[in-house]
């Protein structure tokens, strides 16, 4: 198994524990899916990718202030996959 699958493997595994323990808009939660977008976008797979950030940037737009950072980026960040898609 590569790094990268690992990385995922654990990344998921983190996920599913924090959505069992964590209310669905719970910012962790969308920490967890951007983490996921960023070894999906390291593995070459944008779509996975765009569909991770997307979740993550829902979450953190009602759970967090518009001018908060982690916005900004992922924001940045979906820009930068969908032009590779």
């Amino acid at each position: 198994m590569d790094e990268y699958s690992k990385a995922l493997s654990f990344y998921k595994k983190a996920l599913e524990i924090r959505q069992q323990t964590l209310p669905s808009n719970h910012p962790d939660l969308a920490t967890s899916y951007n983490n996921i977008g960023s070894v999906y976008y390291n593995m070459g797979d944008y779509s996975k990718t765009l569909s991770y950030l997307k979740r993550a940037l829902d979450i953190w737009q009602r759970a967090l202030p518009p001018t908060h950072p982690n916005i900004k980026t992922v924001k940045k960040n979906i820009e930068i996959v969908k032009d590779k898609l």
